[in-house]
């Protein structure tokens, strides 16, 4: 199982777990919380009838009072109410008044009068001074039948002379409590939508960052030219720099141990025939046999110059992971300063250049390894055309890049050597004099290439090679 799914599933089991175990207590509790509620007001209730029935039931004149008629008029009443979206228009509660004795002496519907209550709970405690309440259900088995019964003592002074109780079904506060479960339950499911958002949130920006880790790891893997991603902080933070700081130090050692071994291959040979040359110059010879030895030495003393030099600047472009001074830059005027360089050289060959690079193409990167990219380009393609011909520049534009071709009507590149041209040291011999190069202007032109984001392709074409350098536009 991925980790995005193994967080996501994990976050949202947690939340899910507590919002249900939560959800489940209120729900058990959200009943007996809206009883209790309901108890305090019975309770206030019955001690204020207590009191306004107090002075009527010393005089001996409950049952035909004004009290009596209050009861049974509010009892008949009916009103308007809208609470919480739930209609109440009669009277729910129920008035008994008992003596001294518990025996009762009013009933708000007339009819329970004469009847003993002493044995109820509410009206018992509360002859004994005590808080009186009980609840009684009609149908055992329906709690909604039940009736919650608060009593309160009539006082005269000290002493008590009966007791008022108030029933009400607990029926009538089902639609409040079952309202507050609906919506309880509807903030639990939004709850749990927002959970799901977070959880996914989550376990996306998590697992996009190891997965951008995976990615760098993995291109770093092939040998290609990775950028460390941003990471979000923490510890993967930390991890992506640690990575970054073991792929340099193992790249700087394999680098360095790579071309050590390669460049030590490759001076043998100049190095062997200067130590040659060197061993005969020490014996007698004609002059012009010691000068051809001469010339051998410093022939080969450039050539191991060049080797350097070249071996330097792939080295610089290969550690880098970016660019460092990147402007925009203009290929029209690129290409004029690399052909100025070579004037003298393209002169000695007789070779004429003909361009068609428009002013307004530019892109963007590092002037000077463009430029070098593009000397390197222009150096094959004189050393490989034929004297006299002409060479030629073009740009095209497509889908965002500048695509330089240059083209020359050279013999073209052998079928064999066509996948090992970018291979560094590999090199062709030129036509004209049968030497190598260095082997490694084509790989800087192809590190620089991707450093820009961009490629290069070199192929035969009818009547020479094509070298085209793709760029992207800037």
């Amino acid at each position: 199982m991925r980790l995005s799914y193994r967080i996501f599933l994990g976050f949202f089991l947690l939340v899910g777990l507590a919002t249900f175990f939560v959800l489940r207590i209120f729900m058990q509790e959200v009943r007996p919380g809206v009883r209790q509620g309901m108890e305090v007001a019975l309770v206030d209730t019955a001690n204020l009838l207590a009191e306004i029935a107090a002075p009527e039931l010393k005089a001996g004149t409950l049952d035909k009072g004004p009290f009596a008629g209050a009861v049974r008029r509010f009892s008949e009443r009916t009103f308007s109410a809208r609470i919480w979206d739930v209609d109440h228009h009669k009277a729910g509660f129920r008035v008994h008044v008992m003596d001294s004795k518990g025996v009762v002496l009013f009933d708000s519907e007339a009819r329970d009068q004469g009847q003993d209550f002493s044995t109820w709970n509410d009206v018992y405690r509360t002859l004994r001074g005590q808080y009186g309440a009980r609840s009684t259900r009609s149908d055992p088995k329906d709690e909604t039948t039940s009736l919650m019964h608060v009593a309160a003592p009539i006082m005269d002074g000290p002493k008590i002379i009966g007791v008022l109780s108030v029933a009400v079904p607990t029926g009538s506060v089902v639609p409040f409590a079952r309202r507050s479960q609906q919506r309880v339950f509807r903030a639990s499911l939004l709850i749990m939508g927002v959970a799901l958002l977070l959880g996914l949130g989550l376990s996306f920006a998590l697992t996009r960052s190891v997965e951008k880790l995976r990615d760098y790891a993995t291109e770093v893997s092939l040998g290609r030219r990775a950028v460390l991603p941003k990471l979000i902080g923490g510890e993967l933070s930390d991890l992506g720099r640690a990575l970054e700081t073991m792929r340099e130090k193992l790249e700087g050692r394999q680098y360095v141990e790579r071309y050590v071994h390669t460049l030590t291959h490759e001076m043998k040979s100049p190095l062997s025939a200067i130590h040659g040359a060197a061993e005969l110059l020490q014996e007698d010879m004609p002059d012009a046999d010691r000068q051809r030895f001469l010339s051998n030495i410093r022939e080969q003393e450039e050539r191991l110059q060049r080797l350097v030099h070249r071996m330097l600047d792939l080295a610089s472009v290969e550690q880098r992971q970016g660019l460092q001074q990147a402007s925009r830059v203009s290929l029209a005027a690129l290409t004029e300063s690399v052909l100025e360089a070579l004037h003298p050289r393209l002169a000695l060959r007789n070779l004429k250049v003909r361009t068609a690079v428009p002013a307004d193409a530019f892109t963007y990167g590092e002037s000077f390894l463009l430029e070098q990219a593009l000397g390197n380009l222009l150096d094959n393609a004189l050393e490989f055309a034929e004297a006299g011909s002409t060479l030629q520049i073009s740009t095209e534009t497509s889908a965002g890049f500048h695509t330089l071709a240059i083209r020359d009507s050279g013999p073209g590149i052998p079928d064999y050597a066509l996948e090992k041209i970018f291979d560094p040291f590999y090199s062709l011999p030129r036509p004209d004099t049968g030497k190598k190069s260095t082997g490694l202007g084509l790989s800087f032109v192809r590190q620089v290439a991707e450093l820009h984001g961009g490629s290069i392709h070199v192929g035969n074409v009818q009547g020479g090679c094509e070298a085209r350098l793709v760029l992207p536009m800037g």
